[in-house]
């Protein structure tokens, strides 16, 4: 049986792994932190439970092949879904914006609001429409298929492909202009700072959210992380936690042992870097096997630039049911050092519809304010000296209360500072470059990258995950994860096994902790 060794346990190496156990294949996962999950987790803080990544999941609605998927590696088989009625809300001067998921009602709502701006409604909401066609593939990677296979992919995108061309000329801000009334460009502005990101931010996530193909799963990200978990081990997969590849031992063309950071080594016949692309290249391949593709979106952050966050955990004493689940509301005298531009607006997501995320009549409530170069940058500078790093994360925590009380006064004395996380955090725990969520953000500039993985020079270790597909995500992760070991069974003449095939002895596989 061969075996094959994966770098990382988050989404991508844990469908890896999966498919792997599924394809008869002998694996194990090597994860730097305490438990899998990599970026899709949650933790807890004074009661209270902080979901630290998905705001919404494309692949939820049931029947469509992504569900399949998710399903298939344990993730959202048998899970309660949560459709909020709207994407966002944002209020601007005494006007809310509501991105509703009926599109008809977004298209009332927003003509009530601005019906001088019906011509520009009713041809965004249209577009915006014509992306209900869109299913995510989730069959064969386009450097495995045939002609026709490629003839026959190329067709199923022919609606949605005019529509994501035309929003990946346009910037966020051109789209905003597109609008007359000040709140409707405000709230298209919003999704992105000035510059020359691609408006394709804007209609992707509201096609798939309105046409009921992204919602959230309840119990959030660690619980989806750990199902996925539990499937894998259930295949009799293993799991090494704490435990951080730091070197590969290569010979010729071949990896022959990873060397971890608490002692460990591993051999393996093939390698899977499940990992940061980064991390990959420049940490563990120490830049003798350079990726020109990968080297040029690195070194240009102007046309690829990286994205992170300050996320902030507060908890509530009340419960809250009348407001938007996220918000986004104007701020007056909140800043953050590290930002190019004063803060305008803080993007508040509460949890009430999660009980278990808080103590009874309370509500969980985070805030997450977008991070770019240079601010990555800076966060990365000012931790180098941990005092007035912890101290600066406390001080935006409580300017976050602050405004929050100003905006619902009636919260005033009854919020409490659960967490700060800076893109260090992600760092630190994820080996995010530069604290880099997802991976490089689209502009007009930049180039679209479809990336196999394969490593030139090496003929047993490929990339996998996000980075192969940005900007990313989790539905990419899951891809790319399965796409690796369909990949691998072509090598070494094995037909490929996705739904069936579950191992005959489950529950054989086991975590190792320190």
């Amino acid at each position: 049986m061969k075996k094959i060794l994966i770098i990382g346990g988050g989404v991508a190496g844990l469908s890896a792994g999966t498919f792997a156990q599924k394809n008869g294949f002998e694996s194990t996962i090597l994860e730097k932190h305490h438990t899998s999950g990599g970026e899709c987790t949650g933790w807890e803080r004074l009661g209270y439970h902080i979901d630290g990544c998905i705001h919404w999941l494309v692949g939820t609605k049931e029947g469509t092949p992504i569900r399949e998927l998710w399903n298939t590696v344990g993730a959202l088989d048998g899970v309660e879904i949560h459709e909020p009625e709207s994407f966002m809300a944002v209020e601007h001067e005494g006007v809310t914006v509501h991105f509703y998921r009926d599109i008809d009602w977004l298209k009332s709502s927003w003509l009530e609001i601005s019906p001088e701006d019906k011509e520009a409604i009713e041809e965004f909401c249209g577009d915006i429409r014509k992306l209900h066609t869109f299913t995510f593939p989730v069959g064969k990677p386009i450097d495995m298929m045939s002609l026709i296979e490629k003839v026959k992919y190329m067709f199923s995108m022919k609606d949605v492909g005019p529509i994501m061309q035309k929003y990946s000329k346009l910037s966020v801000q051109d789209l905003a202009g597109k609008f007359k009334h000040p709140a409707l460009k405000a709230a298209l502005a919003s999704f992105m700072p000035e510059g020359d990101y691609s408006a394709t931010s804007v209609i992707f996530p509201l096609g798939t959210f309105t046409g009921g193909q992204s919602s959230i799963p309840l119990g959030g990200s660690r619980a989806l992380a750990r199902r996925m978990e539990e499937k894998y081990l259930a295949l009799g997969g293993n799991i090494e936690t704490s435990c951080e590849a730091v070197e590969l031992e290569i010979e010729k063309n071949s990896v022959q042992r990873v060397v971890c950071k608490n002692g460990k080594s591993f051999e393996a016949d093939y390698f899977i870097a499940a990992c940061d692309a980064n991390v990959l290249y420049e940490k563990l391949l120490k830049g003798q096997y350079p990726d020109p593709e990968f080297q040029k979106r690195f070194s240009d952050p102007e046309t690829y630039p990286l994205a992170s966050n300050i996320y902030v955990g507060i908890g509530y004493e009340g419960s809250i049911e009348d407001i938007p689940r996220t918000l986004k509301f104007p701020v007056d005298a909140l800043t953050i050092e590290q930002n190019r531009k004063p803060t305008e607006y803080l993007q508040m997501t509460h949890y009430g519809y999660e009980p278990d995320f808080a103590p009874e009549g309370h509500t969980a409530v985070t805030f997450a304010i977008n991070q770019f170069q240079p601010e990555l940058e800076k966060w990365e500078e000012l931790v180098e000296d941990r005092e007035a790093y912890n101290k600066e994360k406390n001080r935006i925590g409580e300017e976050v209360i602050r405004a929050m009380e100003t905006r619902f006064p009636e919260m005033a004395g009854r919020l409490k500072l659960l967490d700060v996380a800076s893109p260090q955090t992600y760092e630190r725990y994820c080996n995010a470059y530069r604290g880099a969520f997802m991976a490089f953000w689209p502009t007009l500039k930049g180039k679209e990258l479809v990336h196999s993985g394969q490593i030139k020079g090496l003929d047993n270790l490929v990339l996998s995950g996000q980075w192969l597909q940005p900007p990313g995500g989790l539905p990419v992760a899951l891809i790319t994860g399965k796409d690796t070991i369909m990949r691998l069974c072509r090598k070494v003449k094995k037909e490929f096994v996705t739904a069936s095939g579950e191992a005959s002895k489950p529950g054989e596989g086991h975590v190792e902790k320190p």
